[in-house]
């Protein structure tokens, strides 16, 4: 068992795919009774099935739907704050309602689940916080304005709530992936962003990604179990890369 003799209770936001999934999966392994939200039903209710675990339709972004969430909880442990679009816009063709659609999610959503459930981390003893943020969030790149934006926010969230809660006993960490083979890389045309030549003359190429690779959902998932484990009990307000190198690089 990861912190204790009994199982601890785990909330995972954007759990149906990709990196929530992930996180979703290697906390139940380690015997973590897990909690799994999105709005993607299908996906959710497969992974659902496949960890005995609780699933709850929610929009992170909806204060009743989160507050809904809330009222059926009978204690918390761990919060990973995975829920998250990507978007992609130049400035000057911007769709602000876009645009303010990916703040609502990625930023405000998170703000808005960790309220609610503060109560229940408060009563607990192991109480942690991860938020899922990005390398966009550290550094720029043409085109996603409204995402780097929304996660740079959540890098400095992550900070902010760290301070503030550092007197309950809560320790809040985020970590700010990379190029990650999830589905948000996939492309229209079935293919992955990866696979391109753009992607292979930029950051392969070029060395812009030292590791040349893009990584995996469950590479991010073990940085994220340590984070959250009782392994951890003197980092709170980092914001840790797992990104093959990318952000070591300019």
């Amino acid at each position: 068992m990861s912190m204790s003799e009994s199982p601890r209770t785990v909330l995972v936001t954007g759990a149906a795919s990709g990196i929530g999934a992930a996180i979703a999966r290697r906390l139940a392994a380690a015997g973590d009774r897990l909690v799994l939200a999105d709005r993607d039903e299908v996906g959710l209710g497969a992974l659902a099935d496949e960890l005995g675990a609780s699933a709850h339709l929610v929009d992170v972004s909806d204060e009743q739907s989160v507050g809904a969430l809330a009222s059926r909880l009978d204690g918390l442990d761990v919060l990973v704050n995975s829920a998250g679009i990507a978007t992609e816009t130049s400035l000057d063709d911007a769709d602000l309602d876009l645009y303010r659609r990916t703040i609502d999610v990625n930023l405000t959503g998170t703000v808005v689940v960790t309220r609610a459930v503060l109560p229940f981390l408060r009563e607990s003893s192991t109480a942690r916080v991860l938020n899922i943020g990005s390398v966009q969030g550290l550094q720029a790149q043409a085109g996603v304005y409204a995402y780097a934006t929304s996660k740079g926010g959540v890098h400095n969230l992550t900070r902010a709530l760290a301070v503030d809660l550092a007197p309950d006993g809560i320790l809040v960490n985020a970590l700010a992936p990379g190029f990650i083979d999830t589905p948000m890389a996939v492309l229209p045309d079935g293919g992955t962003e990866y696979e391109t030549d753009w992607f292979a003359s930029v950051y392969l190429e070029h060395g812009r990604l030292p590791l040349r690779r893009p990584g995996t959902p469950d590479e991010v998932a073990v940085a994220a179990e340590f984070l959250v484990s009782a392994s951890n009990t003197y980092i709170t307000g980092a914001v840790l890369p797992v990104d093959g190198g990318l952000a070591a690089t300019f």
